[in-house]
């Protein structure tokens, strides 16, 4: 009997150990061929990277989408034209028809102003809005301003949606932004992207006086994207876009915006004057160069030279003088000619500015007191008519 009980109780530990090293050994096989399969499957590395990292330091496009599209709209224009048919290069009838254009608008306010591009609604004899519930409502125009390609319309209805102003000088360079509009009358499109540069300038075709400080950015922007929304991860409006730059007319990786350190000055000058109140320096500049700095003996490539001042600008009132280099205004570095018009588009007439200027390696600060522009500005007809097919 205590032989029978021997010969069970080492069955049971030799039983025990070898189903310990068994299932021990099982656990080592699995854990080596899972191992092998992740080095052999690099999705597999990849989603096990990817579930390591922290996911709130990714930016998460939802938010600012779903936020901010509502308040993008789709603007249709009519305008009257006359058209011409020939016969072997001769008119032989003359008819009055209406050609139809789109882009886009933001709304600004729950009460219906909304902002564009001069250019979309240029020489329209009617314009139309559908909101993103698919209401249609007339717009009125309230202004325009195609030195910065800005304009104000209005429609009348309560408790829209809108965006908010975001500083679009505290952008920065890769941050993501997203383009919403309407391409192709594709309404309520979303494209994503970085800010590529800033203060960019496009030479204007038509030799008019521009301000022109651009967003530069990766997000696609087609043909009736114009006048839609730029706005940031926050669903913060920091610019409308405005134009592409492409050999077809269509998207090629660059789109450009206008920022609203320039759109909500002119927006409001817009709807509280009927018109942008603009103010000037009175200065041409050039951007400096290596060699303008060696020929000018300038320290550095900083700021932008003055060329020449304006007889009885505001500059000379200041005592600026040709050979100064402007460094900054209101505390904002400045590197370019077109970084001077954004800041000094943002002040009205008669308003004080803080210039720090170099001359001859010394640094000086200028109060200016700005000037009234002169040139005027030309509006488009705001004649309107009902039926844009009678």
């Amino acid at each position: 009997m205590k032989r029978i009980f021997i010969f069970t109780f080492l069955a049971v530990v030799v039983g025990g150990l070898s189903g310990g090293l068994c299932a021990k050994y099982a656990m080592a096989q699995e854990r080596r061929m899972t191992t092998d399969a992740k080095q052999e499957s690099p999705l597999t590395t990849v989603n096990r990277r990817a579930t390591l990292l922290n996911q709130t330091k990714w930016p998460d496009f939802t938010y600012a989408a779903e936020n901010s599209v509502e308040a993008v709209v789709h603007v249709s224009v009519y305008q009257r034209s006359t058209f011409v048919d020939y016969f072997f290069g001769h008119p032989i009838r003359r008819y009055e028809g209406v050609q139809a254009g789109n882009g886009s608008g933001v709304i600004l306010t729950t009460d219906g102003y909304i902002v564009t591009n001069n250019h979309v609604i240029e020489k329209a004899n009617k314009i139309q809005v559908t909101l993103y519930d698919k209401r249609t409502l007339q717009a009125r125009l309230v202004g325009t301003d195609p030195v910065t390609d800005v304009a104000v319309l209005k429609v009348e209805a309560d408790n829209l949606p809108f965006l908010p102003f975001g500083n679009s000088d505290s952008l920065r360079l890769g941050e993501w932004v997203l383009a919403i509009g309407n391409p192709y009358n594709l309404n309520s499109t979303i494209t994503a992207g970085i800010v590529s540069a800033k203060g960019r300038h496009m030479l204007s075709p038509d030799g008019r006086f521009k301000i022109e400080s651009f967003i530069q950015t990766d997000a696609a922007v087609n043909p009736g994207n114009s006048g839609g929304a730029l706005v940031n991860t926050r669903g913060e409006l920091v610019g409308i876009n405005t134009a592409i730059a492409s050999p077809t007319g269509s998207f090629s990786g660059y789109s450009f915006a206008v920022p609203t350190g320039i759109v909500q000055k002119v927006v409001e000058d817009i709807i509280q004057y009927g018109a942008v109140q603009r103010a000037v320096l009175g200065v041409t500049m050039t951007e400096i160069t290596d060699e303008l700095a060696k020929k000018m003996n300038l320290s550095n490539l900083n700021g932008v030279l003055v060329v020449d001042i304006v007889a009885g600008s505001a500059a000379e009132k200041a005592n600026i003088r040709k050979g100064d280099v402007i460094t900054h205004i209101n505390g904002i570095a400045i590197k370019s000619t077109s970084a001077v018009q954004e800041q000094i588009g943002r002040y009205r007439p008669e308003e004080q500015i803080e210039i720090i200027i170099e001359r001859n390696g010394k640094k000086q600060h200028v109060n200016v007191v700005l000037a009234k522009f002169k040139e005027k500005i030309k509006y488009p007809d705001k004649k309107f008519y009902d039926d844009p097919n009678e």
